[in-house]
């Protein structure tokens, strides 16, 4: 006797109406069919009365908008979620301030248990020195005072330097090593207690990991780029974090059943050549978009240790650090351009692009432009840029992923732009510029550098505090969503925009205003009127964010806040 065949699973429709729907298929839509994780029609309110029926689910959006859902190009998943549960010190404003946060963290019996290391090493981030009156940091006696014996490790705001206590100096074994000397780490003595600090068990950093996909999830984001590097993390937490996108880990039914936006996953090691990159990819254990990411040619703005062509204006005689070659950045370009997979390198300073430019020169000597060219490679960051730069980045088609709250953060008056760059400040950041020459360009937040806030974001860019790089809405809008899958060379072309046959990856936004809204003073900047056939955007110059309602990947809710019934 054969058994008999299996009932067909249940269809899984849900029609989502009476709300705006951002699409090219239709500038007018207020209504969108998903079947299973695929948008199966987009259209008016008169069609889905039409074809609403007892056997969907229908969700009324009373209103808001429905969007693609965000990609974050750049994040640090565990590093998130400590900068989330740890000690945040993005409000102190001196060494005292921040000595007393040390003191009292973790002293209360209703502290968090995860605020701190498995050893009680106490985790901070977010202090600004030049956001101080008096930039003076305190000492490593003083921050071991203060932690009452328990090792430290706070990360400045830009995550290239912290402060450290003794013990903790101590015990990664920090003297001696470059960068070493004093409370701030740099270069390799902050690697090495960044390391140091972040020895923690496997569910500590899956802890960690679920704690900042929740915050991404709720707020709209489907998909986060993780730039792992050796320097950062070690290989388990990215196998960690990658097994999110596994049934077994994570993915779409999520661990535990915990659905979470899908992972990127990248790792910055150097590679030598094709053979050496190949033997680097069979050892991860998982795999990977390409050797990409954190794989550091020089430091940071905030730290001095991006690599300038002048000296810092606050600091005569310094230029940063150059920490790989023109050789060695070429030869690992290479190397992965003779596998097809994607290089790529963190880049800010002008003269770090100048050697990341000049390695992909010898690059496409070795192995031919093309090759260069169809691997896709990225540059992350990316701060300082001048025109003969940003035409030899297009040249190479290199994606530029960058972080446009840096310039909201520090770009205007006399912040740190101002303050590390002088009148070079003008140059950072060039996004206009970069469009206009043609140069693929995504967006993310390098969190937990600033917050996973994407309307933010897009603002930071439609107000950038220099005019001549200020971009549209719309503009900003594609380089967080669709632009943020091609810069990943993600297998689904449709990815990113609501149309027929795309997944269903989307989030719903409780709006005040929806409008067209770009840059250029020569034409009106902000309008309502739909005959434009351009989708609408929320307002932006209110004063605040959109709030997220729901997020939803692959046709399954990642968050949702209950304000939207079905």
């Amino acid at each position: 006797m054969t058994d008999s065949p299996a009932a067909p699973a249940p269809r899984n429709v849900t029609l989502y109406r009476n709300g705006s729907v951002y699409t090219a298929a239709d500038p007018f839509a207020t209504a969108m069919l998903v079947d299973g994780d695929t948008v199966a029609w987009v259209g008016s309110e008169q069609a889905a009365t039409s074809i609403a029926d007892a056997s969907m689910k229908v969700v009324d959006l009373q209103g808001a908008l429905l969007a693609p859902g965000f990609v974050d190009s750049h994040v640090h998943l565990t590093e998130t979620g400590i900068a989330l549960e740890g000690l945040q010190l993005a409000g102190v404003r001196s060494a005292a301030e921040l000595l007393e946060a040390v003191a009292g963290f973790g002293v209360s019996a209703s502290a968090s248990a995860s605020a701190s290391g498995a050893d009680g090493t106490v985790l901070g981030h977010g202090w600004d020195e030049t956001t101080w009156a008096d930039p003076t940091l305190p000492s490593r006696d003083e921050i071991e005072r203060a932690a009452g014996g328990r090792q430290v490790y706070l990360s400045r705001v830009d995550v290239h330097s912290a402060l450290v206590s003794n013990s903790l100096a101590a015990s990664a074994g920090l003297d001696g090593l470059d960068g070493g000397a004093g409370s701030q780490v740099k270069r390799a003595a902050h690697t090495a207690a960044r390391l140091a600090a972040r020895r923690l068990p496997a569910d500590a950093l899956r802890a960690y990991q679920q704690r900042a996909l929740a915050e991404a999830a709720a707020n709209g984001y489907v998909a986060v780029a993780e730039m792992a590097a050796p320097h950062i993390g070690s290989i388990e937490d990215l196998r960690l974090a990658a097994a999110w996108n596994s049934n077994s880990g994570g993915g779409k039914n999520g661990a535990n059943g915990v659905a979470v936006p899908e992972i990127l996953p990248y790792w910055g090691e150097l590679a030598a050549s094709a053979e050496h990159a190949q033997t680097i990819l069979d050892g991860l254990g998982l795999p990977v978009l390409g050797l990409a990411g954190d794989l550091n040619i020089d430091g940071s703005i905030g730290s001095r240790t991006a690599f300038m062509r002048e000296d810092y204006t606050d600091a005569p005689g310094e230029r940063g650090n150059l920490y790989l070659s023109v050789a060695e950045a070429a030869a690992h370009l290479a190397a992965c351009s003779l596998l097809g997979i994607q290089a790529g390198f963190h880049v800010i300073g002008d003269a770090g692009l100048d050697a990341a430019l000049d390695a992909l020169d010898l690059a496409a000597a070795e192995v031919g432009e093309q090759r260069v060219r169809a691997a896709g490679h990225r540059f992350e960051h990316v701060e300082l840029a001048d025109a003969a730069a940003i035409s030899r980045l297009a040249r190479y088609s290199v994606s530029v992923s960058a972080q446009p709250v840096f310039d909201a953060l520090w770009g205007g008056g006399d912040r740190l732009y101002q303050q590390r760059l002088g009148s070079r400040r003008l140059g950072m950041n060039a996004f206009g510029s970069l469009y206009a020459a043609g140069v693929p360009i995504c967006f993310g937040s390098d969190s937990p550098v600033t917050p996973v806030r994407p309307w933010s974001s897009v603002r930071a860019c439609l107000q950038h505090t220099n005019p001549a790089e200020q971009i549209s809405a719309r503009a900003a809008f594609l380089g967080h969503t669709r632009a943020g899958w091609r810069a990943a060379r993600y297998p689904n072309p449709m990815a990113g925009q609501l149309v027929p046959g795309a997944p269903a990856s989307f989030a719903v936004w409780e709006v005040e205003e929806l409008m067209v809204q770009v840059a250029d003073g020569r034409v009106q900047s902000w309008s309502t009127d739909p005959r434009a056939r351009t989708p609408l955007l929320p307002a932006l110059d209110t004063g605040s964010d959109p709030a997220c309602l729901l997020t939803v990947r692959d046709g399954r809710e990642l968050y949702a806040s209950g304000a939207l019934g079905a």
